[in-house]
């Protein structure tokens, strides 16, 4: 067969390759050979079909099978020749000719055709030496883990219903409809909404309204949902909700003992409090380790330069648009809600899907050279701790993790990732910086998910 370059352009790479109808009809014939022994057709002895009769029945969808095995060979051989290796798999443009095509599958005309492929950039790795990173920590003080306890006593408090009015900290069953411009809107009714007056869950404004109200008593409140409200098309608007209060109850004592605790599954308060203070203090790493490693990864982009695989890139772009799309869809907002347009916000997720592509390349680049690995093990872990979020449901997942090899990769990819982010902390320079709970907890600006 002949395989020639037709063009290169960056990692971009073209092929013309000519398999000549010999060489297809040879192992035509070596297919159909092999068959003999596997047919049982009426009329022949086991073994004794000729390969002649066996061309008309199965010659075509057998020449078929080996175009698509050509295909991957050519692919595979010629980029072991040139030592470069794909960043995703080869586009093929067979013959679009019906006729050309099945003189090909009859192995009376060569086949011919294009391959585009893209490969991967030869990425050399910084000195891990020369990075440095901040991480920041917090104690667990006594404070911590008695707000932590205060918050749940408050969530089994019990309360008693009452006659009278509604004062702050009372409980109230309400139904409510609500409306803007005298419009009803999705999700603006309830009719039996627990309100805690105090507790700050509703709309800003909306519990305190409720104050002096009795049962059976119905007013109509004003509000304004906050510029940043999940749901965009309701953000920053005016809304009216008609209330009708069903029932209003007051906060028993709020008791924190060896009871309450055991109420929790604990056998002591003193249990609860370790038990609370360990919950605490693993937040507090799992904060640190976030944002050191964003940090990492931060620095690992801007060290790094090189081409990257417009495939690659367009792939990522593609998926993240399209959860874009959708997230806006749900919740119907706009790009100019959002102060840009659909062009900025492309260019800006465009960004994003290299910074992915760049670092995904860094990091298997990084993993591929230290000969880091995912066991089976780390794997099994990853699905028992996906099986955990969804009781009920665990064969259902794990047939389709095991039907699905790239779900599975999926699961191996943020095992792998991390393992590498590990490798990576033993290396670099790491300041620690002692800083309060607050600080710790608090979400940078920039920080994204999209970024990372």
């Amino acid at each position: 067969m002949q395989v020639t370059e037709v063009s290169t352009e960056g990692l971009r790479r073209e092929f013309k390759v000519v398999v000549p109808a010999e060489e297809l009809d040879k192992r035509l014939v070596e297919r159909l050979t092999a068959m003999k022994s596997e047919v049982r057709l009426k009329g022949f002895r086991p073994g004794k079909v000729p390969v002649s009769h066996l061309r008309r029945l199965f010659g075509r969808s057998a020449m078929a099978e080996i175009v698509q095995s050509v295909l991957t060979e050519v692919a595979r051989d010629t980029l072991e020749e040139r030592g470069e290796k794909a960043a995703m798999s080869p586009d093929f443009k067979l013959p679009e000719d019906q006729a050309e095509t099945n003189q090909v599958l009859l192995g009376k005309s060569d086949l011919t055709y294009t391959m585009s492929l893209d490969v991967l950039p030869e990425i050399k790795l910084v000195d891990f030496k020369t990075i440095d990173v901040v991480r920041q920590t917090a104690e667990v003080g006594d404070g911590d883990i008695d707000k932590r306890l205060n918050d749940l006593a408050e969530s089994t408090r019990g309360y008693t219903t009452k006659s009278g009015k509604a004062a702050d900290g009372d409980q109230l069953t309400i139904s409510y409809a609500g409306t803007i411009d005298g419009e009803a809107f999705e999700g603006g009714t309830d009719d039996n909404a627990v309100v805690r007056i105090g507790d700050g869950r509703f709309i800003p404004g909306f519990a305190e309204q409720l104050v002096g109200l009795e049962t059976g008593d119905t007013k109509t409140i004003d509000v304004t949902f906050p510029d940043d409200y999940g749901a965009k098309h309701l953000a920053g608007k005016a809304a009216q909700f008609a209330i009708e209060v069903k029932a209003v109850a007051a906060p028993e004592d709020l008791v924190i003992d060896d009871a309450l605790a055991e109420r929790l599954g604990m056998e002591s308060l003193e249990a609860l409090k370790k038990a609370l203070g360990d919950q605490i203090k693993s937040e507090y790493t799992q904060a640190a380790r976030q944002k050191v490693k964003r940090q990492l990864l931060d620095k690992l982009d801007s060290a790094h330069a090189f081409d990257l695989p417009i495939g690659l890139v367009d792939q990522e772009f593609d998926t993240i648009w399209r959860q874009v799309s959708e997230e806006m869809a749900s919740s119907g907002t706009t790009f100019e809600n959002e102060d840009t347009t659909e062009d900025a916000a492309r260019d800006d997720y465009r960004k994003i899907a290299e910074r992915r592509v760049r670092l995904g390349l860094v990091m298997s680049e990084i993993g591929e050279t230290n000969k880091i690995e995912v066991t089976e093990e780390e794997v099994q872990r990853a699905l028992a701790a996906q099986l955990r979020q969804f009781p009920g449901q665990e064969q259902q997942l794990i047939d389709y993790y095991r039907n699905n090899p790239d779900a599975l990769a999926s699961l191996r990819a943020p095992v792998f990732e991390e393992k590498v982010v590990d490798y990576l902390l033993e290396l670099v320079q790491v300041e620690d910086q002692p800083v309060s709970a607050e600080d710790l907890l608090r979400d940078d600006e920039d920080d994204d998910d999209d970024a990372k």
